[in-house]
């Protein structure tokens, strides 16, 4: 199985080896991921598992979906992700799936998509690291922030598409490659991986292993 569904606990640190002290985030990957939905080529045209994580009120579902969790024997839940998959092991639905069961002893690394913190609008000297106009002289007022010039004057008249400037920041989706996984916790259903990951304490993230 490539993947798992969880969410994102926070941030602590551990000494490592050779005693520095490691940044690391803990995800919650459980208590469990249901298996409602296999996809196969003589259906589908492809190969792939769906997952469902995290419990959802069933007067908060549609009717559509409450029969899709019903046929997979399993209550609603809130978040859906497909994984492409190979079947190498067999799955059907309503299976569970653990962290210890997706994140076994060789698996040394993972890649972990979320959705990061959203911040607004923002100007360019928060947005892309803009320096600002500088100098306060020749009369100049409150533009220690500002863009400054984007572009031609008579020629092109407009300034071109992708300029660099202030507009909503965060909030898109990213993708983290190669976290190395420090620890397992399988009681607990917790995995420590190396480093930081996107999103707020509490936002869903995709694990692939």
């Amino acid at each position: 199985m490539p993947g798992l569904i969880g969410k994102k606990v926070g941030m602590i640190s551990v000494f490592g080896a050779d005693g520095k002290n490691i940044p690391c985030t803990v995800i919650e990957a459980g208590p469990w991921c249901v298996v409602t939905q296999v996809r196969t080529v003589e259906t589908d045209g492809y190969t792939a598992v769906q997952l469902a994580y995290d419990e959802k009120k069933e007067k908060r579902t549609s009717k559509a979906l409450q029969g899709h969790f019903e046929k997979a024997g399993t209550t609603p839940k809130k978040k859906l992700v497909e994984f492409p998959a190979d079947f190498s092991t067999e799955l059907k639905l309503g299976d569970t799936l653990t962290v210890s069961d997706v994140i076994t002893e060789d698996v040394k690394f993972v890649d972990v998509v979320g959705t990061s913190k959203g911040k607004g609008f923002q100007g360019v000297v928060k947005r892309h690291g803009f320096a600002g106009v500088g100098g306060v002289t020749h009369g100049q007022h409150n533009r220690l922030r500002h863009p400054g010039s984007m572009g031609a004057s008579s020629w092109p008249s407009r300034v071109f598409p992708g300029m660099r400037m202030a507009g909503h920041m965060g909030a898109e989706r990213v993708k983290v490659f190669n976290l190395e996984v420090l620890k397992v916790i399988p009681e607990n259903n917790l995995l420590v991986v190396k480093g930081s990951v996107p999103g707020s304490k509490g936002s869903y993230l995709i694990v692939e292993a």
